[in-house]
């Protein structure tokens, strides 16, 4: 049996080991939690109660303070077991995998947790186990922002990818008048500057000044324009949502610090404003015409005229 298939059927925090970055984060789990429930799309499921069994690995980042043995200092295994419980009280469902996607964004809300890997399996349909298993990254939750009740409601923005021809236009204003108006907050991202940046050996270092070379687009950018504001981190992201603020991306902090950083070079700038897109969960992700965009994405695409 290939490693590959070995970890498919191994227990979710197998999975978490497995793709955990060079500085994996501490775990917790819940193990072979089984419950009686009423689920499934066929009519033989309906009015029958069948056992169902969840095992949750969940990811969480350290405590900036002493535990000092302090169960109000951490995320409990109960909070784990209140999102499965609270979930299967909220309605009944048809599919395995809408509970699995249900109870990873309830334990996604808590603080602490980073991914959580799911496995949902019922255990009285045939002779073995038949279930589905997803993971899920804090990263890729919908930003949140205060609706007119004072609410937090899930806001998906739109992210823009601007090139140096579009920046340099002077219908600049009229083109970012244009997507404030569309309605969702506006991310605009940005390739590298006109002039090329040095090139040195190393890659990683390589990697660091590309970067740079990008956050000096981003900050051109903002002098066009003084709605725009350059924001780093996903908490600077979701502020200047709030304040209605129309953000320019500087990618190096969340490309670095993220668990899932994108393969590509940091000179593809189009592959990261998709990869920014999927972070936040973007209503829809607006490229120039003619530039190719890397296939595989669920987010909605479309393209900005010339």
């Amino acid at each position: 049996m290939s490693s590959d298939i070995r970890l498919a059927f191994a227990h979710p925090e197998a999975r978490a080991e497995a793709s955990a970055p060079a500085d994996p984060r501490d775990r917790i789990s819940l193990r072979d939690h089984i419950v009686e429930v009423e689920i499934g799309a066929f009519q033989a499921e309906r009015g029958q109660r069948q056992r169902v069994r969840f095992d949750i690995v969940v990811e969480v980042r350290p405590n900036p303070a002493p535990l000092e043995d302090d169960v109000d200092r951490i995320l409990s295994y109960d909070r784990i077991a209140d999102a499965i419980a609270a979930e299967l009280a909220a309605e009944r469902l048809n599919l395995l995998e809408t509970l699995a996607e249900r109870i990873a964004d309830r334990i996604l809300l808590e603080p602490q947790a980073m991914r959580a890997f799911v496995r949902v399996e019922k255990l009285d349909r045939g002779p073995g186990a038949l279930g589905v298993e997803i993971v899920r990254n804090r990263a890729s939750q919908p930003l949140r922002a205060l609706d007119a009740a004072g609410q937090e409601e899930p806001v998906h923005p739109l992210v823009v990818y601007l090139d140096n021809d579009m920046i340099a236009a002077p219908g600049l204003a009229a083109r970012l008048d244009g997507l404030q108006a569309s309605g969702p907050p506006v991310i605009l991202c940005v390739g590298m500057p006109p002039e090329t940046p040095p090139a040195v050996t190393p890659r990683a270092v390589q990697r660091r000044i590309d970067l740079l070379a990008l956050e000096q687009n981003a900050w051109r950018l903002a002098a066009l324009d003084r709605r725009c504001v350059v924001v780093a981190s996903r908490t600077e992201i979701d502020w200047a949502m709030k304040q209605g603020q129309m953000i320019v991306w500087a990618p190096s902090k969340l490309i670095l610090d993220s668990t899932d950083s994108p393969d590509c070079s940091p000179r593809d700038g189009v592959a990261l404003a998709l990869w920014l897109a999927e972070h936040v969960a973007a209503e829809r992700l607006l490229v120039p015409e003619g530039m190719l965009i890397p296939p595989g994405s669920h987010v909605p695409q479309g393209r900005l005229p010339a």
